[in-house]
Parts: C-alpha cells; structure tokens; sequence
C-alpha cells in the first residue's frame, strides 16, 4: 500500500496509481448530456469519466435495501458507508477522484502534503491544511485527528469498525480510549503527537507501507471532542467536508446538504455539485430496482448489483444495458480448502478437488458472468500484483477428471472420500456454489455434506479453528474484499499465520508458512510499490499452489446508473461508483 522517507513518500502515493492512466475526463462546464446521449455504452463508466460536467444543484437520489452498519466514521465497515464517508467525514490521506486504478492514488486532504517519513519509515509528519472547519464553524486542529483516532481505542465503546489503528498504535501501553483516559486533556496515546493545531506525528514499532492507507480510513476522520457522544455519535457525526446531515432516520433515510463551513479552497478533489443528497432505505429491492429502471432513483448506494429478474431485463433491453456498468468490486468468491481437516491434510486430496471443480456451474450458481469472472488465483485483479496465474486450469470453465482421478489415486483415496462443506445458509448465492460444488464432486467419488448455518455466526463457526477441526468442515464457502487496496490489505489477513485467531479468523486453512510471513513483511518495508507489488505476486502464487482456496470467481455487480448523473466513474479504491464526484444533469 504505502512507503518510506521523505521523497519517497511522495513518490509512494503517487505512484500507487500506477497503471495505465484512464480518461480522467476534464470537467466541462455545461449542462451535460442529454439522457439519451448520456447513456455512455455498457461498462461506459469503468476506467473513465462518463458525462463530465461542473453543473451544480439539484438533488441526488440513492436508494438501498441495504441500511448503512453506522454513520460513525469510527464505527463504519460496509464499504458503502466508506464511500458515503466522503460527503462528510475528511482524512489526512485520501483516495484521489478519479476513475479505476487512478483512484487507489492517495493524495492529501485535510494534510497540506504527503507525508515527512523518517529514514527508517517508522516516523510520519503531517502538515494541516488551512482554512478546516468543522459544521459549526469551529477549526479542525491536529488534536481533533488524534482524537477522533484515539476513540477507536475505546472497543468498549466505539466498537464495530476496523481496528488496524490499534493493532499500529498501542505498542504495548494497553491505552483504552479517551473516555478512561487520565490525561487532562483526553489525548494520551503516546504514539501520536500534536506539537501544535496543524502538526500531526506518529511514531510506528516498525517500518510499514500500508500505514498511510489507515490514514485515509473513517477511523482517521477528526472529531470534536466537546461533540462527541461516544456510542452514540453515529446518530449526528460532526461534518468535516462539503455536506452535513439535516436528517438522521436509521432504517428509513439520510439527507445530506451542503455544509456552508467547507472551504472548497482547502479540498483537492470533492466535486460537491448537489444541493442536497438523499439516502432512501427499503425492504424491497424489487421495488427499488423497478425505481432505477424507471429514473425516479439514481443508483443503488450499496452497489452489490442488481437482482436476478432486474438483471435479465437491463441485459436484454440494449437500452436499458447501455445505463449499465459491471466493474470488479474488489471481491474473490471462494471455497477454502483445510489441510487440518483429513483428508485435506495431504495437498493431492487438496488438488483432486481443485482439479474437479466445475467452475462455469460454480459461476452459475452465482449469477453468471456478470456476477464475476473465472479466475485463477487469489489476488483480484483491481490490486497491483495481481495476474493471470492459474496453475489448475480453473478459467477453462471445465474439470480435468483424469487429472482428478491421479490426484486421488496419489492421496491414496482412489475411490474417493466424504466430507462437510460449510456455508452461510441466508446466503443463496453460497449454498448454490456449495450444492454445484457437491454435484461436481460426485464425478470423482467424492461425497460431500451440505452444512447450513446462521450467516450473523460465521465468526463462532468456521472463524473458529476448534469447531471447524471438531465439526469436520473440510470445505468453506465464503468471501473477501480488502480494507485497503493492496496486496497485503487483501491477503495477509487470509494467509499470514500471525494472523490466525480463535474467534473470528479469517485465515481459514490456517497458513502458518514462515517463507510467506516473511515476505509480507518484506513488502511492509519496501519503499517501491512496484517491487511491493512484486512481493504480493509471489504470495499469491505460492499459496495458490498449495490448494488450499479455490476461487470461484473475481466479482462485479452489475449496477444500473440514471441516465441524468454526471461525473459518473467506478473508482477501484471501493469497486463502486464514486459517491462524491456525482452530479445531475437536469438540476432536479
């Protein structure tokens, strides 16, 4: 993700883009299109700027059948809610506006600069801008980062929401918030310091290049402390960029306005070209499909695509395709395969299946190719690294029995085995790849159970080693997008060993190989995000060879867009239109 001294760091984030450039489409200052022009082609708005345009007012429809987790900047994981984060909640880094791999470019927001890093990467200085102010007028201040960093601290309190802050920051001082705190003023977490309102220090354990991507995270965003609530801050967060609430109805809607105290002069990239934006909350998504289609919404702010019967519709109408995108989000669709679970412990078993597997039924099972594409691999193509490996031949859509059947013979199973594949049993799309999974298998004599369990106890049941070894859950389905967009953002959660927990883990097969947690490491330290990225591909290939996940396919979401938006672009940095930038042609 980031890197290391002085020029480096600038040299970093600016190349984090790196790739080739899109389109990134010079503002024009007219109306924009006409609905009909506007239309853009399938995918118009994946890589490039589709109807640029500086017109403001009007007002932004979104729609959801999805509520957001919270408005707490603090407290916030969907990916939705980080995008949404954009309209109110500023960081000292963050993602540029601009399309595709252009917009995993970090750039400074409330920082003035990139970033002074020491020699040894373990020191970041940051500059404030001028001229910050909060909703109420009053000045955001190197203090309110600090503190708006230090709630997340506080799990007892502001709990939910990433916590990669702690796991940089504490280093062994067991700090637990600012509501324990016995500083006078609240702000005692040693590792930042604020030597006045517009200096920002933090001092890391160690060298690492993802840091700055932590810094352009909601858990980064200032708060004023005389404003916070604690758990209750979700219910009317402090604005610090260019909208501010008006209404809060959780379940229902959320009205954004502009924020008169935001000085467009201090922000290098929001658009703000609404008067107003408004969130709407349903329970019935065919209703608000219907809504999209008909142009009385404007896009599905939760971004996972469309539903199956409004999906056929926009696909076979060229019209209605036209409005449509269907980008990466970022997402590997995957069955995990344990090596701690027999048979799975010997990696020919491993390989029989991964030999076996049907992938087109697999993809099926998900929706088809607009669901997500086959894929080889285990790092999504929208993160430097990522590339065509495929060692099993899974993007052929076919299975190679008679590669399967010697696989068997070699794992002394020649007839085959049973075992459990476990799945989330309130998500459709993961029992139909379990069952397409199962009726693959049966071709090599291989017999698997259907386990369905309650989706909300995913972290008790296969996040937990001792049930999944205790139960013998051989297979796994599941999913995983990165926190932030780099190799270790996406991977080291799922095959770094040191990351491997009792409760919640995520590392499913339990990869505990010290070749690999030794170059995560090396690409922490690593000041080039090319050579990082390097790194990341040797990661990804080495656990890929070891078989123990099996991809079912890279996502997308196919989204239908109102043919009136302007400045419409999929960024990779949340494999989502970006909230920010949008405008409305007719100014309605």
């Amino acid at each position: 993700m980031t890197r290391n001294r002085t020029l480096a760091a600038a040299a970093l984030v600016a190349t984090l883009a790196l790739t080739t450039s899109a389109c990134g489409g010079s503002s024009s200052g007219g109306s924009g299109a006409s609905a009909s022009a506007s239309a853009g082609g399938f995918n118009g708005a994946v890589d490039k700027v589709l109807n640029p345009s500086d017109k403001k007012g009007g007002t932004l429809n979104l729609w959801t059948s999805t509520d957001v987790d919270s408005l707490d900047p603090g407290r916030a994981y969907y990916a939705s809610v980080w995008n949404y984060e954009r309209y109110y909640a500023r960081t000292l880094l963050a993602f540029d506006g601009k399309p595709g791999k252009d917009g995993l470019k970090l750039v400074p927001d409330l920082a003035s600069a990139q970033p002074t890093v020491s020699a040894d990467g373990k020191t970041y200085t940051f500059k404030m801008r001028s001229g910050l102010k909060f909703e109420d007028g009053s000045p955001i201040t190197s203090k309110d980062i600090k503190y708006g960093i230090e709630r997340v601290f506080a799990q007892d309190v502001v709990s939910g929401g990433p916590t990669y802050m702690i796991n940089e920051l504490d280093q062994g001082q067991n700090y637990k918030g600012p509501y324990t705190d016995t500083d006078p003023n609240k702000l005692g977490l040693k590792t930042v310091t604020t030597p006045d309102d517009t200096t920002i220090v933090f001092s890391l354990a160690k060298a690492d290049s993802s840091f700055p991507y932590l810094l352009a995270m909601g858990t980064s965003a200032p708060v004023p402390q005389k404003q916070d609530t604690g758990s209750k801050y979700g219910d009317h967060p402090v604005s610090s960029g260019p909208y501010k609430f008006k209404t809060i109805q959780p379940g229902k809607s959320y009205t954004l306005v502009r924020n008169e105290n935001w000085d467009p002069a201090s922000d290098p990239f929001r658009k703000a070209l609404p008067d107003e934006v408004d969130l709407t909350v349903t329970t019935n998504s065919d209703d608000m499909d219907q809504r999209l289609l008909d142009g009385t919404a404007d896009l599905d702010w939760s971004q996972t695509g469309l539903s199956q019967a409004a999906q056929v519709k926009v696909l076979q109408d060229p019209k209605l395709k036209a409005n449509s995108d269907d980008p990466y989000n970022g997402f590997i669709r995957f069955i995990s395969i344990q090596p701690k679970v027999a048979p799975f412990d010997n990696i020919h078993c491993r390989n029989a299946v991964m030999y076996a597997a049907d992938t087109t039924a697999l993809q099926t099972a998900r929706g088809g190719s607009s669901a997500g594409s086959l894929f080889g691999s285990m790092l999504p193509p929208n993160i430097l690294g990522s590339d065509d490996y495929d060692p099993f031949g899974l993007t052929k859509g076919k299975p190679d029995l008679t590669k399967a059947k010697a696989e068997l013979a070699a794992c002394g199973k020649p007839d085959g085995f049973k075992t459990t594949i476990a799945v989330r049993g309130n998500k459709a799309k993961e029992v139909n790849s379990a069952i397409a999974l199962q009726t693959a298998m049966k071709a090599i004599g291989v017999t698997i159970d259907v386990y369905q369990y309650d989706g909300k106890l995913y972290q008790s049941v296969v996040g937990a080693p001792d049930v999944v070894h205790s139960k013998g859950y051989g297979l796994i389905v599941m999913g995983w997008g990165a926190d932030y967009p780099n190799g270790a953002g996406f991977m080291q959660p799922l095959m770094d060993g040191r990351f491997i927990t009792q409760n919640g883990n995520s590392n499913y097969p339990e990869t505990n190989d010290p070749q690999i947690n030794s170059l995560f490491d090396q690409a922490a330290a690593e000041t080039d995000p090319a050579k990082a990225a390097a790194l990341y591909t040797q990661i990804n290939h080495k656990v890929t060879d070891s078989a123990v996940w099996l991809p079912i396919v890279a996502d997308k979401a196919l989204n239908y867009r109102n043919p009136r938006l302007t400045n419409v672009y999929v960024t990779d940095a949340f494999g989502e239109v970006d909230f920010q930038a949008l405008g409305v042609s007719d100014g309605k």
